[in-house]
């Protein structure tokens, strides 16, 4: 059954939350967590990048020259896609990146990525995180945590707007709910943060 350390808010052991081993417990599938990071990282990308071919640029409305006579090569229209500022041959055109990934796969590999994180001792449990909307109490208050100035995610079981507005100034610093971490998140992070209630909420959401 995996245990965790809970923190106080100056750092120091305030006891001990064991998870269940149905949901933190299982087993690490390194190409599910793969094929879930992929596809998020897909589903950020906008899909905007345009060419326009022959038909869509403005212009060569008329022949350039007579089929024949003039000695040069027969040519049917300035835009075509041998002539500077004509159409681009085979250019990319918008289209969306979505993969698709079954919700128990998706599940699945939330699970699994908070097992990696417990396993490799990445993960810090407090009590409660606080924000007075100021960004240097917020970033005093996690170094009494022990993190460092790395990529951290903190997950907390609602999103105040005093944290929101401290957390917003910090690059190193990532602020989600439970209900919105993602696997990306949870493996990009080199310090991963739970609040009690978070980790016990996201454990219940997972269980089902």
């Amino acid at each position: 059954m995996p245990t965790v350390q809970v923190l106080d808010a100056k750092g120091k052991q305030a006891g001990t939350l064991e998870l269940s081993p149905d949901v933190f417990g299982v087993e690490i599938k390194r190409p599910l967590l793969h094929q879930a990071v992929v596809r998020e990282l897909a589903d950020r990308r906008v899909g905007t990048h345009d060419t326009k071919g022959r038909s869509e640029v403005s212009g060569g409305g008329r022949k350039p020259w007579k089929q024949k006579g003039t000695g040069r090569a027969r040519q049917g229209s300035i835009r075509a896609t041998q002539w500077k500022g004509g159409g681009k041959p085979f250019g990319p055109t918008p289209h969306g990146y979505d993969k698709a990934m079954p919700r128990q796969m998706r599940r699945e590999a939330l699970r699994e990525a908070v097992a990696a994180v417990i396993a490799g001792d990445g993960l810090r449990v407090v009590e409660s995180v606080t924000a007075d909307r100021k960004t240097k109490t917020l970033v005093t208050s996690l170094g009494q945590l022990g993190l460092q100035e790395l990529p951290t995610l903190v997950v907390v079981a609602t999103m105040g707007d005093g944290l929101l507005r401290s957390a917003r100034n910090v690059p190193w610093l990532t602020v989600e709910t439970p209900g919105h971490v993602s696997v990306y998140q949870l493996l990009h992070a080199r310090q991963v943060v739970f609040e009690r209630a978070a980790l016990k909420a996201m454990e219940e959401a997972l269980s089902s």
